[in-house]
């Protein structure tokens, strides 16, 4: 983008460094999910410069709920896989 408006990767990157304190208040555990949440971000901030019109917090919200969703209909595809076998 331009000079005037940062890229939603600058802004992320803001973002990111805005949470710094919150990230070190938090337990290790915690800090690992929220490491990981961020990391899930990042994973789709290409895709992210695409969605102008969308606040770039929202951006990040799907994304980190878009991996979310993957591990969960993975998780539900391997359930029905164990429930199919012990019907078997």
């Amino acid at each position: 983008m331009g000079r005037t408006v940062p890229s939603v990767t600058q802004v992320f990157y803001q973002e990111e460094q805005a949470l710094n304190r919150f990230r070190r208040a938090l337990r290790r555990s915690d800090q690992q999910v929220l490491d990981e949440l961020l990391s899930y971000t990042r994973q789709h901030l290409a895709a992210a410069t695409y969605a102008t019109h969308v606040l770039p917090m929202e951006l990040f919200f799907l994304a980190m709920l878009l991996e979310e969703h993957k591990i969960v209909i993975a998780l539900r595809q391997r359930l029905e896989r164990l429930e199919h076998k012990q019907d078997d």
